[in-house]
């Protein structure tokens, strides 16, 4: 199930990228697997990519060509990962860009490839090479909705958005798509998310404003606590709207061009949340009062990521004492606890560490009742605050991931 996630609305085109998909049946053969970007010549394409250890043979060579640049094509997979294959694993996605290359007629090394699915196995390369023919034969502007369900897993629904923003006087255009509702907490990217823009912007720009975006959007969320091996955050710029490029934070236009980008990576974000596996609640954990940034984060996340506090969340178990419990584990040095407060909503549970003297469980069901709540801890160290979503943990979430391979 899905909490309040939104339907696609209307998809914009963006001049200098076209789109296309395909079934190679990858898992199932029952439905488009595959996706292909084609940008425009001049584009700027920026990433961030997962940490984990086991980054998936994809990862590595879809950074790997941004460090070359001249980037001019995307190929995803849904259905299998190419995690944790080695040497092989390389192989087999070096030999998928490369045929998309010799097909589309593209620079060879332009090519990024990405994957989502289950980790361990290979690529079935002959499907996938055999299916770029079709995607590429239906690759066009409007693509977008299609590719949005193409990149889906054990998603229950695509999300994907467009904007538009005014930079310098000129229109430009921004969609995106995203996948992603298990294995769920981003280090330096997200699941696999994917912004395409007509605004022209530098490559060093455009790389710094990704990973600006990145964190203040796909690096607040958190399902389950797992960083997946295939993390991936790519925005694309073609430069087709022909403003004057974006260089610096500087440069007129910039600030309206970033509100607009992380406009989007933030809904996608939350909407990844949304549909997170077996969900029934969206929560937003909000730390205000910490001596830093990192303190508020490291409190954030050790709430949302608590399977006693999701569990309660998921029975709608006002048991507050769960998320004192969190907050005195964060690891926070020498936290005065007579300083710590505690709402549900605008509902005040705890003042000074201690149940408030107004507050009723009556009152803390009803806002854990909603499919939609705020959680709030004032630490009283400091001005620092940061805001973290997540979802409850039900049994439809360990049905899914039990029976993810049968």
């Amino acid at each position: 199930m899905a909490v309040n996630l939104p339907p696609l609305g209307e998809l914009l085109p963006v001049p200098g990228v076209e789109v296309g998909t395909a079934c190679a049946g990858i898992k199932q053969k029952v439905r488009d697997d595959l996706t292909v970007l084609l940008l425009a010549e001049g584009s700027t394409v920026a990433g961030v990519f997962t940490r984990n250890a086991f980054r998936a043979a994809p990862v590595q060579l879809a950074e790997a060509a941004i460090a070359r640049g001249g980037v001019r094509a995307l190929v995803i997979n849904s259905g299998n990962a190419n995690a944790a294959t080695g040497e092989p694993g390389l192989a087999d996605a070096r030999a998928i860009t490369a045929a998309l290359e010799a097909k589309a007629g593209l620079p060879t090394g332009s090519t990024m490839p990405f994957s989502t699915g289950v980790i361990g196995v290979r690529l079935p390369v002959e499907r996938i090479v055999t299916a770029l023919d079709t995607a590429l034969s239906r690759a066009r502007p409007g693509a977008w909705p299609e590719a949005a369900h193409a990149i889906m897993t054990t998603d229950t629904g695509p999300k994907a958005l467009s904007r538009r923003a005014n930079v310098a006087g000129v229109e430009v255009t921004l969609t995106g798509i995203a996948k992603g509702a298990g294995m769920i907490k981003p280090d330096m990217a997200t699941m696999l998310g994917y912004i395409a823009t007509d605004a022209a912007v530098s490559a060093e720009c455009l790389a710094a404003l990704t990973r600006q975006v990145a964190d203040a959007s796909f690096n607040r969320i958190t399902i389950d606590g797992d960083t997946s091996t295939n993390d991936s955050f790519v925005v694309c710029a073609s430069g087709a709207a022909a403003n004057r490029p974006l260089t610096s934070p500087a440069s007129p236009g910039y600030a309206e061009f970033a509100a607009a980008l992380e406009a989007v990576a933030v809904e996608l974000a939350q909407r990844i949340i949304r549909d997170a596996e077996g969900a029934t609640k969206f929560v937003t954990v909000r730390v205000q009062g910490g001596a830093t940034p990192a303190e508020c984060l490291q409190v954030a996340y050790t709430i949302a990521e608590s399977p006693l506090i999701k569990t309660a969340v998921f029975a709608g178990d006002p048991n507050w004492g769960r998320f004192c419990m969190a907050i005195g584990r964060a690891g926070l040095p020498a936290l005065d606890t007579t300083r710590v407060n505690l709402y549900l909503d605008d509902v005040c549970v705890a003042r000074g560490g201690l149940m408030s003297e107004e507050y009723r469980e009556a009152m803390g069901a009803a806002v854990m009742a909603r499919d939609e709540f705020e959680v709030r801890v004032e630490l009283g160290r400091g001005t620092a605050e940061q805001v973290v979503w997540t979802s409850d943990l039900s049994y439809d979430y360990v049905k899914i991931n039990a029976e993810y391979r049968t």
